[in-house]
Protein backbone atom coordinates (compact mmCIF):
# COMPACT_ATOMS: atom_id res chain seq x y z
CA UNK A 1 0.00 0.00 0.00
CA UNK A 2 1.79 3.17 -1.24
CA UNK A 3 -0.92 6.07 -1.89
CA UNK A 4 -2.03 9.01 -0.22
CA UNK A 5 -4.21 8.28 2.54
CA UNK A 6 -5.21 4.47 4.47
CA UNK A 7 -8.03 4.59 6.57
CA UNK A 8 -9.14 2.53 10.08
CA UNK A 9 -10.88 -0.62 7.62
CA UNK A 10 -7.95 -1.00 5.57
CA UNK A 11 -5.66 -0.82 8.40
CA UNK A 12 -7.63 -3.57 10.29
CA UNK A 13 -7.09 -5.69 7.34
CA UNK A 14 -3.36 -5.17 7.11
CA UNK A 15 -0.92 -7.73 7.96
CA UNK A 16 2.50 -8.12 6.43
CA UNK A 17 1.86 -5.28 4.18
CA UNK A 18 3.77 -1.74 3.90
CA UNK A 19 2.21 1.35 3.49
CA UNK A 20 3.19 5.18 3.83
CA UNK A 21 1.04 7.83 3.98
CA UNK A 22 -1.29 9.26 6.20
CA UNK A 23 -3.20 7.02 8.97
CA UNK A 24 -6.83 8.34 9.65
CA UNK A 25 -9.72 7.06 11.95
CA UNK A 26 -9.25 3.91 14.63
CA UNK A 27 -7.31 1.14 14.50
CA UNK A 28 -8.08 -1.80 16.73
CA UNK A 29 -5.67 -3.35 18.92
CA UNK A 30 -4.02 -6.29 17.36
CA UNK A 31 -5.49 -5.55 14.17
CA UNK A 32 -1.42 -5.06 12.64
CA UNK A 33 1.16 -7.71 12.73
CA UNK A 34 4.29 -6.84 10.90
CA UNK A 35 3.31 -3.93 8.97
CA UNK A 36 5.96 -1.45 8.03
CA UNK A 37 4.00 2.03 8.75
CA UNK A 38 6.42 5.26 7.46
CA UNK A 39 4.78 8.73 7.16
CA UNK A 40 2.81 10.59 9.47
CA UNK A 41 0.87 9.13 11.94
CA UNK A 42 -1.88 11.60 14.29
CA UNK A 43 -0.12 10.98 18.07
CA UNK A 44 -4.05 11.82 18.64
CA UNK A 45 -5.04 8.22 17.55
CA UNK A 46 -2.81 6.29 19.52
CA UNK A 47 -4.27 5.07 22.28
CA UNK A 48 -3.50 2.33 25.19
CA UNK A 49 -0.41 0.71 26.36
CA UNK A 50 2.90 1.65 24.33
CA UNK A 51 4.72 -1.85 24.18
CA UNK A 52 8.47 -1.62 25.75
CA UNK A 53 11.19 0.01 23.71
CA UNK A 54 14.70 -0.85 23.14
CA UNK A 55 16.71 2.44 23.45
CA UNK A 56 19.99 1.65 22.46
CA UNK A 57 19.35 3.25 19.11
CA UNK A 58 18.34 6.62 20.20
CA UNK A 59 20.30 9.65 19.52
CA UNK A 60 20.87 13.26 21.56
CA UNK A 61 19.59 11.87 24.62
CA UNK A 62 21.61 12.52 27.42
CA UNK A 63 22.03 9.83 30.05
CA UNK A 64 24.02 9.79 34.07
CA UNK A 65 26.66 8.85 34.47
CA UNK A 66 27.08 6.72 37.72
CA UNK A 67 29.79 6.06 39.91
CA UNK A 68 30.52 6.03 43.51
CA UNK A 69 32.64 8.76 43.49
CA UNK A 70 32.47 12.84 43.01
CA UNK A 71 34.20 13.56 38.97
CA UNK A 72 37.33 15.31 39.19
CA UNK A 73 38.87 18.22 36.94
CA UNK A 74 40.43 16.18 34.80
CA UNK A 75 36.94 13.77 34.30
CA UNK A 76 36.52 14.59 30.90
CA UNK A 77 32.95 13.84 30.03
CA UNK A 78 32.32 12.81 26.13
CA UNK A 79 28.50 14.55 26.16
CA UNK A 80 30.48 17.70 27.24
CA UNK A 81 28.70 20.35 28.93
CA UNK A 82 25.50 19.59 30.34
CA UNK A 83 26.79 15.69 30.98
CA UNK A 84 25.18 14.96 34.49
CA UNK A 85 27.43 12.87 36.93
CA UNK A 86 25.98 10.64 39.94
CA UNK A 87 27.39 9.70 42.76
CA UNK A 88 25.99 6.46 43.65
CA UNK A 89 27.53 6.30 47.30
CA UNK A 90 26.71 10.07 48.35
CA UNK A 91 23.74 10.54 46.14
CA UNK A 92 25.00 14.26 44.99
CA UNK A 93 24.55 15.05 41.49
CA UNK A 94 26.75 17.39 39.33
CA UNK A 95 26.46 19.09 35.74
CA UNK A 96 29.56 19.48 33.67
CA UNK A 97 29.32 23.32 33.22
CA UNK A 98 33.04 23.77 31.53
CA UNK A 99 34.10 20.80 29.15
CA UNK A 100 38.31 21.89 29.12
CA UNK A 101 40.10 19.26 29.19
CA UNK A 102 41.45 18.92 32.07
CA UNK A 103 40.35 21.27 33.88
CA UNK A 104 36.36 20.81 33.53
CA UNK A 105 34.13 22.27 36.28
CA UNK A 106 31.46 19.94 37.81
CA UNK A 107 28.42 22.16 39.39
CA UNK A 108 26.91 20.47 42.11
CA UNK A 109 23.25 20.78 41.61
CA UNK A 110 22.08 19.03 45.30
CA UNK A 111 22.73 19.94 48.87
CA UNK A 112 26.59 18.89 48.82
CA UNK A 113 29.77 19.57 50.30
CA UNK A 114 30.70 21.86 46.84
CA UNK A 115 31.48 22.59 43.26
CA UNK A 116 34.02 20.82 41.35
CA UNK A 117 36.36 22.90 39.72
CA UNK A 118 40.49 24.00 39.25
CA UNK A 119 42.03 25.60 41.98
CA UNK A 120 42.57 28.99 41.76
CA UNK A 121 45.42 30.81 44.03
CA UNK A 122 43.66 34.38 43.41
CA UNK A 123 41.87 36.19 45.87
CA UNK A 124 38.63 38.23 45.86
CA UNK A 125 38.22 39.94 48.74
CA UNK A 126 41.52 41.05 50.84
CA UNK A 127 44.88 41.27 50.71
CA UNK A 128 46.90 40.95 54.42
CA UNK A 129 50.45 41.52 55.53
CA UNK A 130 52.18 39.62 58.16
CA UNK A 131 55.11 40.49 60.76
CA UNK A 132 57.76 42.24 59.23
CA UNK A 133 60.54 44.80 60.92
CA UNK A 134 61.31 48.18 61.36
CA UNK A 135 64.24 50.30 62.43
CA UNK A 136 66.19 49.75 65.08
CA UNK A 137 65.73 46.91 64.19
CA UNK A 138 62.64 45.79 65.85
CA UNK A 139 60.70 42.71 64.73
CA UNK A 140 57.10 42.95 64.71
CA UNK A 141 53.88 40.79 65.21
CA UNK A 142 51.53 42.93 63.07
CA UNK A 143 48.68 41.71 60.73
CA UNK A 144 47.57 44.52 58.58
CA UNK A 145 44.43 44.17 55.91
CA UNK A 146 43.44 45.85 52.72
CA UNK A 147 40.43 45.44 50.20
CA UNK A 148 41.02 44.12 46.59
CA UNK A 149 37.55 45.94 45.53
CA UNK A 150 38.49 49.38 46.63
CA UNK A 151 42.24 50.92 46.77
CA UNK A 152 43.14 52.71 49.97
CA UNK A 153 44.86 51.78 53.33
CA UNK A 154 45.34 49.06 55.19
CA UNK A 155 44.15 48.86 58.17
CA UNK A 156 46.09 46.62 61.35
CA UNK A 157 43.64 43.98 62.10
CA UNK A 158 45.42 41.95 64.79
CA UNK A 159 49.11 40.13 65.55
CA UNK A 160 51.00 36.90 64.93
CA UNK A 161 51.65 34.78 68.27
CA UNK A 162 55.27 35.88 68.14
CA UNK A 163 56.92 38.75 66.07
CA UNK A 164 59.22 38.08 63.33
CA UNK A 165 60.64 39.34 59.96
CA UNK A 166 61.56 37.56 57.03
CA UNK A 167 58.18 34.84 57.84
CA UNK A 168 56.53 33.66 54.24
CA UNK A 169 52.80 33.14 53.76
CA UNK A 170 50.39 30.94 52.16
CA UNK A 171 46.54 30.46 52.45
CA UNK A 172 43.91 28.54 52.10
CA UNK A 173 40.45 29.40 52.00
CA UNK A 174 39.45 30.18 55.42
CA UNK A 175 42.85 30.86 56.64
CA UNK A 176 46.01 32.93 56.13
CA UNK A 177 49.43 30.66 57.39
CA UNK A 178 52.40 32.74 58.58
CA UNK A 179 55.69 30.34 58.40
CA UNK A 180 59.29 30.81 59.65
CA UNK A 181 60.84 33.93 60.41
CA UNK A 182 64.57 35.15 61.55
CA UNK A 183 65.38 32.11 63.88
CA UNK A 184 62.01 30.24 63.90
CA UNK A 185 60.06 27.37 62.86
CA UNK A 186 56.58 28.68 64.18
CA UNK A 187 53.44 28.03 61.84
CA UNK A 188 50.81 30.60 62.60
CA UNK A 189 47.37 30.60 61.48
CA UNK A 190 44.67 33.18 60.93
CA UNK A 191 41.05 33.79 59.87
CA UNK A 192 40.09 35.52 56.87
CA UNK A 193 36.52 35.71 58.47
CA UNK A 194 37.39 37.70 61.89
CA UNK A 195 39.86 40.43 62.32
CA UNK A 196 41.32 37.93 65.18
CA UNK A 197 45.06 36.97 66.39
CA UNK A 198 47.20 34.06 64.83
CA UNK A 199 47.44 31.39 66.90
CA UNK A 200 50.66 28.89 66.62
CA UNK A 201 49.05 25.63 64.63
CA UNK A 202 52.87 23.68 64.26
CA UNK A 203 56.01 23.52 63.33
CA UNK A 204 58.18 23.67 60.04
CA UNK A 205 60.88 20.89 59.69
CA UNK A 206 63.52 23.28 60.49
CA UNK A 207 64.18 27.21 61.80
CA UNK A 208 64.12 29.60 59.10
CA UNK A 209 63.66 32.56 57.01
CA UNK A 210 62.42 33.41 53.65
CA UNK A 211 61.43 30.33 51.68
CA UNK A 212 59.64 30.56 48.12
CA UNK A 213 56.20 29.73 49.71
CA UNK A 214 52.90 28.35 47.46
CA UNK A 215 49.90 27.55 47.94
CA UNK A 216 47.87 24.66 46.74
CA UNK A 217 44.02 23.88 47.59
CA UNK A 218 44.55 21.82 50.52
CA UNK A 219 48.29 22.25 51.20
CA UNK A 220 50.88 24.89 51.99
CA UNK A 221 54.65 25.22 50.87
CA UNK A 222 57.60 26.10 51.92
CA UNK A 223 60.79 25.95 49.38
CA UNK A 224 64.13 26.10 50.88
CA UNK A 225 64.98 29.33 52.93
CA UNK A 226 68.12 30.69 54.77
CA UNK A 227 71.53 29.00 55.16
CA UNK A 228 70.70 27.69 51.53
CA UNK A 229 68.21 25.03 52.82
CA UNK A 230 66.68 22.72 49.66
CA UNK A 231 63.91 21.43 51.32
CA UNK A 232 60.19 21.73 50.46
CA UNK A 233 58.04 21.74 53.33
CA UNK A 234 54.43 21.09 53.23
CA UNK A 235 51.54 22.22 55.60
CA UNK A 236 48.19 20.62 55.44
CA UNK A 237 45.10 22.84 55.61
CA UNK A 238 42.77 20.39 56.64
CA UNK A 239 44.25 19.12 59.99
CA UNK A 240 46.63 21.45 62.90
CA UNK A 241 50.08 20.09 62.93
CA UNK A 242 53.58 20.37 61.93
CA UNK A 243 54.72 20.43 58.50
CA UNK A 244 56.54 17.24 56.70
CA UNK A 245 59.29 17.51 53.97
CA UNK A 246 58.16 16.26 50.74
CA UNK A 247 61.09 16.80 48.81
CA UNK A 248 63.86 19.10 47.76
CA UNK A 249 64.72 21.46 45.29
CA UNK A 250 67.83 21.30 42.53
CA UNK A 251 69.97 23.79 45.07
CA UNK A 252 69.77 25.67 48.24
CA UNK A 253 67.72 28.81 47.75
CA UNK A 254 69.39 30.99 50.49
CA UNK A 255 65.56 33.73 50.50
CA UNK A 256 63.48 33.54 47.27
CA UNK A 257 60.21 34.00 46.01
CA UNK A 258 57.10 31.55 45.38
CA UNK A 259 54.66 31.56 43.16
CA UNK A 260 51.13 29.21 42.58
CA UNK A 261 49.68 27.56 39.47
CA UNK A 262 46.61 25.56 39.35
CA UNK A 263 48.94 22.44 40.01
CA UNK A 264 52.46 23.28 40.74
CA UNK A 265 54.10 25.28 42.79
CA UNK A 266 57.39 27.31 42.06
CA UNK A 267 60.74 28.66 43.84
CA UNK A 268 62.47 31.58 41.92
CA UNK A 269 65.68 32.22 43.57
CA UNK A 270 68.89 33.38 41.93
CA UNK A 271 68.93 32.82 38.30
CA UNK A 272 65.67 30.02 38.83
CA UNK A 273 62.92 28.97 37.97
CA UNK A 274 61.93 25.29 39.45
CA UNK A 275 58.74 23.66 39.61
CA UNK A 276 57.22 21.02 41.88
CA UNK A 277 53.97 19.16 41.69
CA UNK A 278 51.00 19.39 43.59
CA UNK A 279 49.41 16.51 43.14
CA UNK A 280 52.39 14.37 43.90
CA UNK A 281 55.11 14.62 46.69
CA UNK A 282 58.75 14.95 44.99
CA UNK A 283 61.41 16.79 44.03
CA UNK A 284 61.39 20.03 42.05
CA UNK A 285 62.84 20.16 38.46
CA UNK A 286 64.92 23.26 37.06
CA UNK A 287 62.48 24.83 34.15
CA UNK A 288 64.23 28.28 33.18
CA UNK A 289 65.50 30.97 34.33
CA UNK A 290 64.97 34.89 35.46
CA UNK A 291 65.95 37.45 33.04
CA UNK A 292 67.34 39.99 35.58
CA UNK A 293 70.47 39.83 37.83
CA UNK A 294 70.80 37.11 40.31
CA UNK A 295 68.00 38.16 43.01
CA UNK A 296 66.26 37.21 46.27
CA UNK A 297 64.75 39.09 48.41
CA UNK A 298 61.78 39.88 46.44
CA UNK A 299 58.05 39.00 46.63
CA UNK A 300 56.20 36.56 44.51
CA UNK A 301 52.48 37.31 42.66
CA UNK A 302 50.36 34.80 40.16
CA UNK A 303 47.75 34.65 37.99
CA UNK A 304 46.18 31.59 36.63
CA UNK A 305 48.62 31.67 33.87
CA UNK A 306 52.02 33.74 34.71
CA UNK A 307 53.98 33.91 37.76
CA UNK A 308 55.58 37.45 38.56
CA UNK A 309 58.62 38.29 40.39
CA UNK A 310 58.36 41.84 42.06
CA UNK A 311 61.41 43.69 44.46
CA UNK A 312 64.01 42.18 45.09
CA UNK A 313 67.79 42.74 46.62
CA UNK A 314 70.54 44.62 45.45
CA UNK A 315 67.50 47.03 45.39
CA UNK A 316 69.33 49.64 42.78
CA UNK A 317 69.49 46.62 40.15
CA UNK A 318 66.56 44.52 40.41
CA UNK A 319 64.42 46.32 43.35
CA UNK A 320 62.54 48.11 40.28
CA UNK A 321 61.67 45.14 38.31
CA UNK A 322 58.68 43.60 37.35
CA UNK A 323 59.48 40.01 35.36
CA UNK A 324 56.76 37.19 34.63
CA UNK A 325 57.32 33.40 33.47
CA UNK A 326 54.94 31.08 31.70
CA UNK A 327 53.29 28.49 34.19
CA UNK A 328 52.23 26.43 30.87
CA UNK A 329 55.09 26.62 28.73
CA UNK A 330 58.04 26.70 31.28
CA UNK A 331 61.18 28.87 29.99
CA UNK A 332 62.60 31.75 31.06
CA UNK A 333 60.73 35.18 32.22
CA UNK A 334 60.43 38.51 30.53
CA UNK A 335 60.20 41.51 31.70
CA UNK A 336 56.00 42.98 32.64
CA UNK A 337 56.97 46.77 33.96
CA UNK A 338 57.92 48.50 37.46
CA UNK A 339 57.04 49.05 40.92
CA UNK A 340 56.44 52.56 41.46
CA UNK A 341 59.61 52.64 43.28
CA UNK A 342 62.52 50.10 43.81
CA UNK A 343 62.73 48.21 47.31
CA UNK A 344 63.85 44.15 48.71
CA UNK A 345 61.72 42.53 51.30
CA UNK A 346 57.86 43.87 50.65
CA UNK A 347 54.84 41.44 51.07
CA UNK A 348 52.60 40.39 47.98
CA UNK A 349 49.33 39.31 47.08
CA UNK A 350 47.48 38.65 43.75
CA UNK A 351 43.47 38.57 43.01
CA UNK A 352 42.31 37.71 39.56
CA UNK A 353 42.96 40.79 37.83
CA UNK A 354 46.42 42.50 39.42
CA UNK A 355 49.33 41.65 42.13
CA UNK A 356 49.81 43.59 44.86
CA UNK A 357 53.69 44.55 46.08
CA UNK A 358 53.70 46.12 49.96
CA UNK A 359 56.25 47.86 52.00
CA UNK A 360 59.47 46.69 52.06
CA UNK A 361 63.52 48.30 52.44
CA UNK A 362 63.98 51.09 49.89
CA UNK A 363 67.52 52.01 48.80
CA UNK A 364 69.77 52.95 52.04
CA UNK A 365 68.00 51.15 54.18
CA UNK A 366 64.79 52.99 55.18
CA UNK A 367 61.20 51.15 55.24
CA UNK A 368 58.32 51.80 53.08
CA UNK A 369 54.55 52.17 53.18
CA UNK A 370 53.65 52.25 49.68
CA UNK A 371 51.16 49.72 48.74
CA UNK A 372 51.52 49.31 44.76
CA UNK A 373 49.26 47.59 42.23
CA UNK A 374 50.01 46.07 38.79
CA UNK A 375 47.66 44.66 35.96
CA UNK A 376 48.41 41.14 35.09
CA UNK A 377 46.82 41.84 31.23
CA UNK A 378 49.19 43.90 30.53
CA UNK A 379 52.99 45.16 30.95
CA UNK A 380 52.66 48.77 32.64
CA UNK A 381 54.89 50.07 35.76
CA UNK A 382 52.74 49.24 38.77
CA UNK A 383 50.71 52.59 40.27
CA UNK A 384 50.57 53.29 44.25
CA UNK A 385 46.82 52.82 45.93
CA UNK A 386 47.32 53.12 49.12
CA UNK A 387 50.01 53.06 52.61
CA UNK A 388 50.16 50.46 55.29
CA UNK A 389 49.27 51.52 58.71
CA UNK A 390 52.25 50.60 60.12
CA UNK A 391 55.42 51.18 57.99
CA UNK A 392 57.99 48.14 57.49
CA UNK A 393 59.93 45.71 55.03
CA UNK A 394 60.63 41.99 55.70
CA UNK A 395 57.42 41.09 55.58
CA UNK A 396 54.98 38.81 53.87
CA UNK A 397 51.52 38.24 52.26
CA UNK A 398 48.17 36.72 52.16
CA UNK A 399 44.62 37.43 50.34
CA UNK A 400 41.80 36.13 50.60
Amino acid sequence: MADSKVNANMINQADNYAFTGTVTGAVAAGSITNAKISGTINASKLTGAMPAIDGSALTGVPGITKNASDPAINTNPTGGVGTLWANTTSGEMFACTDATAGENVWYNVGGGSGDIQPYSFAGTVSGYTSGGQIAGPTNLDHIQKFSFSVDGNSTDIANLSVARRNPEGCLSDTHGYTAGGNTTNIIDKFPFATNSNATDVGDLTRSLHNPSPASSATNGYMAGGSAGSDVIDKISFSSDGNASATGTLTAGNPGGMGHSSPTHGYATYGLKIEKYSFAVDGNAADVGNLSTTTRGGGTGCSSSTYGYVAGGEPVGATGNVIEKFSFASGGDSTDHGDPSTARAHPAGGSSATHGYVSGGQVSGGAYSNIMDKFAFASNTTASSVGTLAVTLGYTCGQHD
